[in-house]
Order: C-alpha cells, then structure tokens, then sequence
C-alpha cells in the first residue's frame, strides 16, 4: 500500500489504534521505559501492635476451611489491589489458636515464615514435624506437601507468612492442592531435617537440591551465629552484622527465588546508605532503632514490619545506647541475580541523608 493513500489524524491516533489491542510505544515511554527503575511500591512500615488485636479477633470468627487463610496482610499503599507487601513479595499475620491445625495441603510458590509469639507450634514439611519457637524461621519449598498447628493448651501462635505468591500468580504458574487424606504424616517417612542438614558436616548426597533440604532454622543456633560473626568482625558498613539464611545442600539461598536474612545493628550504630535493585521486606526480630528510605525516616521496634523498594535508598539506625537491634528480612535477590539484573551502590556522601 503506498503510503500517500494512508490519512494521518494524529488526534484520534491512540484511540483508533487502541480497538485492536496496540498502542504506540512512544506515548507510555515514561512509565513503560523508565530512565533507572521505578517500583510501584513505596516505603511502608506496618506495626505489629496495630495489626496483632485484628489477627487475634479474626481467630474468633473465621473458622473451619476458612482459617487456613486466616491472615492479615500487608498491603503497599503504592498498590493496595495488587497484594504484595514490597515487589513481589508477599507478607500477613497469622494466628493459630490451641488444638488448632490446617489440612495437608502443597503449592507452587515457596513459603518462609517467622515466629512472632507463641509455644505450641508446629510445622510439618515432607514428613519432618517441627516445633517452632518465637524467633525460628521456617521454610517450604515449592510443591512440598506441609502442614501446620498448635499444641498448646492456651495461647496463640501468631507468625509471619512470607512469600512469593505475587511472582507465582503474576507469572501465571500457581497451583494449589489438598491432600487426599488431610495429613501427609501417615503416609510419608518421618525425617528430621535439622539432625541432617544443621549441623557442620553434611550429608554427602546433594544433588538435584534446588531449595533448602533444611526446613527449620532455630532462633538460638541463628542468633549465636550472628554473634559469633560480630565478634570475629563480620561487618558491613550498610547493614551491620549480616548473615545469610542459606540451602546447606549448595551454599546457595533457601529458595530459588526468595532469599532471607539476619543482621545486628550494634548499640548505637548507624550504617551508611546504599541502594539495590530487588526489593526486602524487613520483620524486626529484636530492639528499636530507625531506617531511612528515600529521605523518610521509619522508626520500628520489635515485632514491626517495613519495606524498601527496589532501588530505593536506604540506611538503619540503633539509637538505643544500650541494646542491640536484629532484623531478619527476606529478598528478591536470588531472582534479581538469575535474571542478570541485580545491581548495587553506594549512595553518594552528599545524599546520605537527603
């Protein structure tokens, strides 16, 4: 077709074009090309003294089938429709009351979960029955058959779910099952995965190992570790003491999408700011302090949660002249660095705190 016959209304261009599904690339440049990356999510910061009476009252109400999703979540304000705390991470509450457990049940996304409260809990994966303390991080593996409850004769278990439900769904790849017979402990062998995988020496086998064999990580065998390391000088100037959470299999992340870690800001410490692309989500495991994110100040004591978005800049602060502060957090990291794209800098002197 010879273009002389072709008429040009560039007035009414976009919207002729847009019945078919197109649009011209240069009219969304600035939101589809960004000239350096550019997050939905902004910086938030939950309390966990705000959202634990909801968590607490919701277990009086829903109930049966219901309470497997019994969870407050953390919503960005920069996306409140998209459920993701930072990026495509996932985070909400939830509490198990006494004698309470949850059908058998597996999925295509990976879970990690941190215990806030509570000393009846448990958590069974692939045949391993775990107890869980105030502290100890969980994980479960894509497609892994789990289970969870509490023992206790009174009192809640309120821990933290954390995961990558929002990449799964996004990427259209989730699956959902329950299992046949409610349980998966009748039918499949018992383990005992810290036995195996916690300790210094390790089994010989690790092939085929993508995600953690290593399902529990106690908060007592974790802290000392993170002491142990300040004392020998572990130390960034950005986040501390900063240890991670790691597949002892391959020395690699507990999952190949999701990594965590655990850091120690020591009494009155102040790390220097930097920025990253992948974005954390913080769960304050012990003290007080404050985190600087893009020039906003987040203060959080025990128990909160906070976000940093991708690329944003970011430094923490322990204000307490007496106490150290341990935040454990977990991360797009191991995506970032799978796809080629995760990249790291120093924030300039001149903008540490602007």
């Amino acid at each position: 077709m010879s273009t002389a016959s072709v008429a040009v209304d560039p007035e009414t261009f976009a919207q002729r074009l847009s019945q078919f599904y197109a649009v011209g690339r240069w009219s969304s440049v600035n939101d589809d090309l960004p000239w350096s990356p550019a997050p939905r999510s902004l910086p938030c910061l939950w309390r966990y003294r705000n959202l634990r009476p909801f968590a607490i009252e919701a277990a009086e109400f829903v109930k049966g089938d219901s309470a497997a999703l019994r969870v407050i979540t953390h919503l960005n304000p920069g996306h409140r429709a998209y459920e993701a705390a930072c990026g495509h991470l996932y985070s909400g509450l939830q509490a198990l009351k006494p004698h309470e457990s949850m059908t058998c049940h597996r999925h295509a996304a990976s879970a990690i979960r941190f215990v806030h409260e509570g000393s009846g809990g448990w958590t069974a994966v692939n045949g391993d029955r775990v107890r869980v303390d105030p502290g100890d991080v969980i994980v479960t593996p894509s497609r892994l058959w789990h289970e969870h409850g509490n023992d206790a004769e009174d009192g809640l278990v309120i821990w933290q779910d954390c995961t990558n439900d929002p990449l799964v769904n996004t990427l259209g790849a989730n699956f959902f099952e329950l299992h046949p017979d409610e349980t998966h402990l009748k039918s499949t062998p018992s383990t005992d995965s810290l036995s195996l995988w916690g300790g210094i020496l390790l089994p010989e086998t690790r092939r085929n190992r993508d995600a953690s064999p290593l399902y529990a990580y106690p908060w007592d065998k974790c802290h000392d570790a993170l002491v142990t390391a300040a004392r020998a000088g572990n130390h960034s100037p950005y986040d501390g003491v900063i240890l991670d959470y790691t597949n002892p299999a391959t020395g690699g992340p507990v999952t190949r999408t999701v990594g965590c870690k655990l850091q120690l800001l020591k009494a009155g410490e102040s790390t220097l700011a930097h920025r990253h692309t992948g974005s954390v989500v913080y769960i304050v495991a012990r003290g007080r302090g404050t985190t600087n994110i893009n020039g906003t100040d987040f203060e959080w004591s025990a128990g909160d949660t906070f976000c940093v978005p991708s690329w944003a800049r970011h430094s923490h602060a322990n204000q307490d002249p007496s106490e150290d502060a341990v935040l454990f957090s977990y991360n797009e990291f191991p995506l970032m660095e799978a796809l080629g794209l995760y990249a790291e800098e120093s924030v300039p002197e001149h903008e540490q705190h602007g």
